[in-house]
């Protein structure tokens, strides 16, 4: 009966490592795969919630597009001085948090998220038209409203609310990240934020072998000065004790 017992369990376990196997390969699948209504059968977020962030990844590494530049994410800030508001320097927060995968076999998510913000605010910034991107370049610190009144501002000489929909969220998460980079570099007296996004190409593929070679010049996006913005379930605590360790890390 003992071994009965033994050789039921035993049948069990191998069913459920096939089980799960074949739904991780299949899950990969349906993720590194070009987006279809094939997904629509795995309900809800429930693919995206197993893939990420573990087992994220995607064909961007491999011909014919494969990833070519870096993107940077830089902030600095207004605190207040002796004689008015104190401008500070930039702080590199994309190779601050880089510094964190360094020699690490399983690099914390942190590692990543400046850069991956740099590319998703890019990609929204630049579906805005000129005037629109004008209007960015713009100062909204005062208040409590002013992401309202930028979109008001970039609605009003535009025709994709779409666009101006997807910039706003970016620029939304944009400047509460800024503000969490202020706060745990300078404290919490910071009175407002400023961020910069960047791209830099590598070196083009036909280049390779020339030693004179230079790196493209930074497609910089230029933003003006933004309020404190904070978002629901954020712990500036826990962020400032990560992020100092990074900036320590990566030499700034």
């Amino acid at each position: 009966m003992a071994h009965r017992k033994h050789t039921l369990a035993m049948r069990l376990g191998v069913l459920l490592t096939v089980v799960l196997t074949g739904w991780h390969i299949f899950a990969s699948f349906l993720w590194i795969s070009p987006p279809s209504e094939l997904r629509t059968v795995v309900p809800g977020k429930a693919l995206s919630n197993y893939m990420l962030p573990w087992y994220g990844q995607s064909w961007s590494v491999f011909a014919p597009a494969p990833i070519n530049g870096d993107y940077f994410f830089k902030v600095r800030a207004h605190t207040p001085g002796p004689d008015g508001l104190v401008e500070t320097e930039w702080v590199d927060a994309t190779t601050a948090e880089l510094s964190l995968a360094q020699y690490q076999l399983f690099p914390p998510r942190a590692a990543g998220l400046a850069s991956q913000l740099a590319s998703n605010f890019k990609g929204a910034y630049e579906e805005l038209s000129d005037e629109q991107q004008e209007i960015a370049a713009l100062g909204y610190y005062k208040g409590d409203a002013w992401l309202g009144r930028m979109q008001i501002a970039l609605d009003e000489v535009g025709d994709d609310p779409d666009a101006v929909a997807a910039y706003i969220s970016q620029e939304r998460y944009a400047s509460a990240y800024a503000a969490q980079v202020a706060q745990a570099v300078w404290g919490p007296e910071v009175v407002n934020v400023q961020f910069q996004v960047s791209r830099q190409n590598v070196i083009p593929f036909a280049e390779r072998h020339n030693p004179d070679a230079e790196r493209p010049a930074e497609q910089i996006v230029s933003t003006g000065w933004r309020g404190i913005l904070a978002l629901e379930d954020q712990s500036e605590s826990a962020f400032a004790h990560t992020f100092r360790d990074a900036l320590r890390r990566s030499g700034q």
